[in-house]
């Protein structure tokens, strides 16, 4: 029967991210006490007038335009101008069901090779497979935050062939490190010099710690993407929404984009759309200044906690994921440890490898999420107060998960 089945299409692998997820439910089944630190999700709720606009339009049953509800393109126009000073007109944005689906489309319109910085997100190369594009991995160290610096980028472009299309890929704050990069002036300088093309995926640049919001766009308009949506900020990853800002001398690459989008999803749900236009009209600034405040208290007890000389990690800077490396030589893969971590003390995480790195590199992936976030948000009063016994209350299971792990790398 795989004679049926295209090559590329076999080759691929269901995404680890949401296999991780359904394993650990598998085990919670058979009564193992696990730590969720693998999978990516907000466990926050999603604001409540976004919640009440979803129920207002939920009678709303019509097909909305292929590039999606004008008044939301247009509050999303407005919040890019707002936080990246780019004019993306209403014109060149298309909602997508989420900006995973605005990525493949991307890849499956694009003609090109790929430059994706290692670590990178765990979709981006079998995406870029299914679009037949080539990947070139531009492999990061922990000097540099983890993001690749413009000499390096400019040395993998030389690499490939000046005369190549390129799309360079950027993700900040990063998934999975957890870092925001701090050269985005000096990889948008190497970008425009070689004419490439970038997509920055901003899916988590609301959830910045220092509060500011950083776009390549802002040194880079010309030929940068953005990817965005409701998933990460707003907590709504489930309701599939998300953005892709196409500058404007790519507008005849969106009119592909827009005939893919009519021939696979036709557009994305209403009701959804129409809440969403709550969602990028408002600010909702004390709902994120809150979800921010928690994430990061919460990531820094788990950086304090497991720091160690076995166990080399960054402090958090945005998102809700640390990148821990073991400094331990019992294990020759980053997927062993982690199969022996998940056995040994059940905690939960990804291997370095299903983000870019060689496999051998004891880099592991570690999502801090794995608490009730509607009940620690509803008991915060102070965003300044959150300690640590805050912490042991309301995220019982990263406490315990954190414990477990530390003590296994010391007993080792």
């Amino acid at each position: 029967m795989s004679s049926k089945v295209k090559k590329k299409i076999l080759k691929l692998k269901e995404s680890s991210t949401l296999v991780i997820n359904e394993k650990s439910k598998e085990l919670i089944s058979k009564g193992k006490k696990v730590y969720q630190f693998g999978f990516g999700q907000s466990p926050f709720p999603v604001p409540d007038k976004i919640v009440e606009t979803l129920k207002k339009y939920a009678h709303r049953k019509e097909y909305l335009p292929i590039q999606g509800l004008p008044e939301l393109r247009e509050k999303i126009s407005k919040y890019l101008l707002h936080r990246t000073g780019n004019n993306f007109p209403k014109e060149n944005i298309l909602i997508t069901p989420g900006s995973k689906e605005a990525m493949l489309l991307i890849h499956i319109a694009f003609n090109g090779e790929i430059i994706i910085p290692a670590p990178g997100w765990v979709s981006y190369e079998p995406q870029a497979e299914i679009g037949s594009n080539k990947v070139h991995w531009l492999e990061t160290s922990r000097t540099n935050n983890w993001f690749p610096t413009g000499k390096e980028l400019e040395k993998k472009i030389i690499s490939i062939g000046k005369n190549k299309n390129l799309i360079f890929i950027l993700n900040s704050p990063n998934n999975p490190s957890g870092t925001v990069c701090k050269n985005l002036e000096e990889l948008a300088r190497v970008a425009k010099k070689y004419k490439i093309m970038i997509l920055s995926d901003e899916i988590y640049t609301d959830l910045t710690f220092n509060d500011s919001y950083h776009s390549i766009s802002k040194f880079y308009s010309e030929l940068t993407f953005i990817t965005g949506g409701l998933s990460k900020w707003c907590g709504a990853g489930g309701w599939r929404l998300g953005f892709l800002a196409v500058p404007k001398k790519l507008t005849e690459f969106l009119s592909s984009l827009k005939s893919l989008a009519s021939e696979s999803y036709s557009t994305v749900n209403t009701p959804t759309q129409y809440a969403s236009v709550e969602a990028y009209a408002n600010e909702h600034k004390q709902y994120k200044l809150k979800v921010k405040a928690i994430l990061k208290a919460v990531g820094n007890y788990v950086y304090n906690n497991l720091k160690s000389n076995k166990i080399l990690i960054a402090p958090p800077q945005g998102a809700f994921y640390l990148m821990p490396e073991f400094k331990i030589k019992k294990f020759k893969t980053s997927s062993k440890l982690c199969e022996a971590i998940l056995n040994e003390t059940g905690v939960a995480m990804l291997p370095g490898s299903d983000f870019g790195f060689k496999p051998k590199k004891l880099l592991t992936r570690l999502s801090y999420t794995d608490f009730d976030g509607t009940e620690f948000y509803r008991n915060v009063t102070n965003c300044n107060q959150i300690d640590d016994e805050m912490i042991k209350k309301f995220a019982p299971n990263v406490v315990e998960g954190v414990s477990k792990l530390s003590n296994w790398a010391k007993n080792l």
